[in-house]
């Protein structure tokens, strides 16, 4: 069993789609990557941070699934970071209302001792100083370091963000970013001109239309799965972060072959939390819904081709 170590915004949403809305709710990245990972056998541990109005239901929904949260500082007197947004018709373009830093403006991440020597860090999207700094803690440099990161970043700390790009091993980031990035538009060349960057690894995230995994001359595409309704989209990505880390962290085999399941894994659970608002589809999801839909990928995917 690996160990896990996910850094990340734990939040309130407030979110409203053509199908309904919300008042606060569960949000942030880590709480999406950590149930994903939850999935899997790996101990697993969030650091992050809260204001003292962050319900503790929430902080036992994480403990009950076997989620370390020692590293969640929770600040007296402080506000939790709120997010608010609302979707268009097409759930692709969203406009951001609201948002307050609050706690998370101020955030130094201290990483638990039991998880300095963590086999996978997952680095969900915050300031990559506060990136480095987890990185700068780690005992040991661990088997896997993945980086989530957007487009605010490369606009406003461009070296920073290089630097922290040089330290890792994985970046997933969607199609216009990698565009914005290199300032290509083909994604083979973007992907490629990332890796001289740093990464060993590119995972390009394109929504409904799935994700592609470049490593060297190697490429790898798995589509999303087609989905009868599509409710939130809201922490998609970071659930499938949380898929892709979690089961990799199980497995601790890191090859461009096992990254290929793990591409699956990550769009299988994405599939799932899409399906109702913000973290709620993730807190009832069944190991047996999970394995029902695996196979419905694998029947997406695999085919014969006869050559005549």
């Amino acid at each position: 069993m690996g160990k896990l170590l996910i850094v990340g915004s734990v939040a309130f949403d407030a979110i409203e789609t053509p199908f309904g809305k919300t008042d606060k709710i569960l949000g942030g990245a880590a709480p999406f990557i950590g149930l994903a990972a939850s999935q899997f056998r790996t101990k697993s541990a969030i650091v992050s941070v809260v204001g003292d109005d962050f319900p503790q239901a929430y902080l036992d929904l994480l403990t009950d699934r076997n989620i370390d949260i020692s590293g969640i500082e929770v600040v007296k007197g402080g506000k939790t970071f709120f997010w608010q947004g609302k979707y268009h018709n097409d759930l692709n373009s969203r406009d951001t209302l609201v948002t307050e830093l609050n706690t998370l403006g101020d955030f130094t991440p201290v990483v638990p001792s039991d998880f300095k020597n963590a086999d996978v860090v997952m680095l969900g999207n915050l300031h990559p100083n506060t990136q480095m700094s987890v990185i700068n803690q780690m005992e040991e440099r661990p088997k896997l370091i993945v980086l989530d990161t957007m487009n605010f970043w490369m606009n406003n700390t461009w070296d920073e963000l290089m630097d922290v790009i040089k330290k890792i091993d994985v970046i997933t980031i969607n199609d216009e970013e990698a565009r914005q990035m290199t300032e290509e538009y083909s994604l083979v060349k973007a992907a490629a001109k990332i890796q001289e960057m740093g990464p060993k690894y590119v995972v390009i995230k394109k929504g409904e239309h799935g994700a592609l995994l470049f490593h060297k001359e190697n490429i790898f595409f798995a589509p999303a799965l087609p989905l009868e309704e599509v409710f939130d989209p809201t922490g998609a990505g970071d659930t499938f972060a949380g898929g892709f880390s979690g089961y990799l962290a199980e497995t601790g085999n890191i090859s461009f072959e096992n990254m290929k399941n793990a591409i699956i894994h990550g769009s299988n659970l994405a599939s799932f939390c899409v399906e109702r608002f913000g973290t709620e589809r993730m807190q009832t999801l069944k190991k047996h819904e999970v394995e029902a839909r695996l196979m419905q990928f694998r029947d997406l995917t695999q085919f014969n081709i006869e050559l005549t």
